[in-house]
């Protein structure tokens, strides 16, 4: 069997997954018109995740209609140049077609953090700190209650934060800078921004358990 350089000669992979992914392993692998029928398989498959992916993180980017579908397609292309270099890289952890999902989820993250920046649509100097009850859906009467904890919570910010979580808290709660943008414009990826954030949140959550704000107009909302 003729197979492809990103494939190589791992029989033993073919040998271990289950039938569907190693015949997605031997056409790809091959070559002619049978590879071919299985690369616009594929391209499918990419391009029907790739879509739902935009579409979901849409909204938050302001982004539709064509703009929608050239993110969608661009990750697409990308995703399946990447599944084809890496064949030889798949162990059947997991299905063939669950383990392609994740290439087109992250070209889906890079194009969208990209996107972002062309037009952000956001003040990025400055903090607004003003704007954060409303970021969190309270009526003017409850933001009265709420100053003294966004007092406390600034304070926290600036003096319990490493300067990384601080600049990440601070893009995605005061800016609204979605986190692929914020990735992108960080070198670093969705995942580790989340985490950053996760524990920025524990720090702070226990600074205002510990100066008695917690219950402070967020009972039940926590």
């Amino acid at each position: 069997m003729a197979v492809d350089p990103g494939l190589g000669d791992n029989q033993a992979t073919l040998a271990s997954v289950d039938a569907e992914s190693a015949e997605w392993l031997r056409t790809l692998g091959g070559a002619g018109v049978e590879r071919e029928a299985a690369v616009e398989r594929l391209h499918a498959i990419l391009l029907r995740v790739a879509g739902n992916e935009v579409r979901r993180r849409a909204p938050r980017l302001r982004l539709a209609g064509p703009e929608l579908d050239d993110v969608a397609h661009q990750a697409t292309a990308d995703a399946l140049l990447a599944v084809i270099a890496k064949l030889g890289q798949f162990r059947g952890e997991s299905r063939f077609t669950t383990w392609v999902y994740k290439f087109a989820v992250l070209e889906v993250s890079a194009k969208l953090g990209r996107h972002f920046w062309r037009d952000p649509g956001v003040p990025l100097e400055g903090e607004d700190w003003e704007r954060l009850p409303g970021r969190f859906g309270f009526d003017p009467a409850e933001r009265i209650e709420w100053q003294d904890l966004v007092a406390a919570l600034r304070r926290a910010v600036d003096e319990e934060l490493t300067e990384r979580q601080r600049q990440i808290f601070v893009a995605i709660v005061l800016t609204g800078v979605p986190p692929d943008a914020l990735a992108v414009e960080l070198g670093t990826n969705r995942n580790a921004v989340y985490k950053t954030m996760f524990d920025a949140r524990r720090k702070l959550r226990a600074a205002l358990v510990a100066g008695g704000y917690l219950d402070i107009g967020i009972r039940g909302r926590s």
